[in-house]
């Protein structure tokens, strides 16, 4: 089963082709409506939207979609079960948190989806300022997170080598899952301070501008989507209304 959030590169898909910053100025517009409304037709509608663009980012089969996408379909599961059993909102408040939850998260999963982090890093340094410091130390410190998985594999295969093993005993198991993750948060520091000196010695520290072999443009499609997702929010706001099932999360 794939890590659902790893930011490796990521095969062409024709969701690509919208710049990534693009995809997180249409979220930005997504977030604020689907925060604010409490009801259940709002983001059903906002998530029936994003399910048109799985095939896109190419999540179209059940496989694809639960590989990348299986965290987030537990969590809202879990939302719902919990409000079923300690909420006093019944089936439909439970089900209107859930469409909430799978509604607020599915655009950051078509955006990783879809998205090379490289384009990524790229476009918030050109477009949006970033420093290229912050942008590609989070590039490069994202690209690690599958490494120390496999660390973690390896820390505990080296210590049952040497007979360092828990057996049943809860307490033995709980000391070894400390002293397996301190070492793996040393080597994750002292791997850290190698990639910093790295990025200094290469002048991410300079306060000079850098330019950009690769670049990142924006196109009108681009200006396309961004729109396409207010017209969503202002549909599925209209029709909620329209329809008395309008529901604020505050001030109701």
């Amino acid at each position: 089963m794939t890590l659902p959030l790893a930011l490796g590169p990521v095969r062409p898909v024709p969701l690509s082709s919208i710049n990534p910053v693009a995809q997180l100025a249409a979220i930005a517009i997504l977030l604020p409506v689907l925060m604010i409304s409490g009801d259940l037709v709002t983001p059903s509608l906002v998530l029936a939207a994003e399910v048109c663009l799985l095939p896109a980012a190419g999540l179209g089969t059940p496989r694809a979609l639960w590989s990348r996408a299986w965290p987030l379909l537990l969590g809202a599961a879990g939302v719902a079960w919990v409000n079923v059993a300690f909420g006093d909102g019944g089936w439909l408040s439970a089900v209107a948190l859930a469409v909430r939850v799978l509604a607020l998260a599915l655009p950051g999963i078509l955006l990783v989806a879809s998205t090379d982090p490289v384009r990524l890093a790229d476009a918030l340094t050109l477009h949006w300022r970033v420093s290229a410091r912050f942008a590609y130390g989070a590039l490069a410190a994202l690209r690690l997170v599958p490494l120390l998985a496999a660390e973690w594999q390896t820390i505990r295969l080296a210590r049952r080598a040497r007979g360092v093993e828990a057996g049943r005993n809860p307490v033995a198991h709980l000391r070894l899952f400390a002293g397996t993750a301190f070492t793996l948060l040393v080597g994750a520091l002292r791997r850290g301070s190698r990639l910093a000196t790295a990025m200094d010695a290469r002048g991410f520290d300079s306060g000079i501008p850098r330019t950009n072999a690769r670049g990142s443009r924006l196109h009108p499609r681009d200006a396309a989507f961004v729109v396409g997702a207010a017209v969503v929010c202002a549909a599925a706001v209209s029709v909620s209304l329209a329809t008395d099932a309008w529901t604020p999360v505050f001030g109701g």
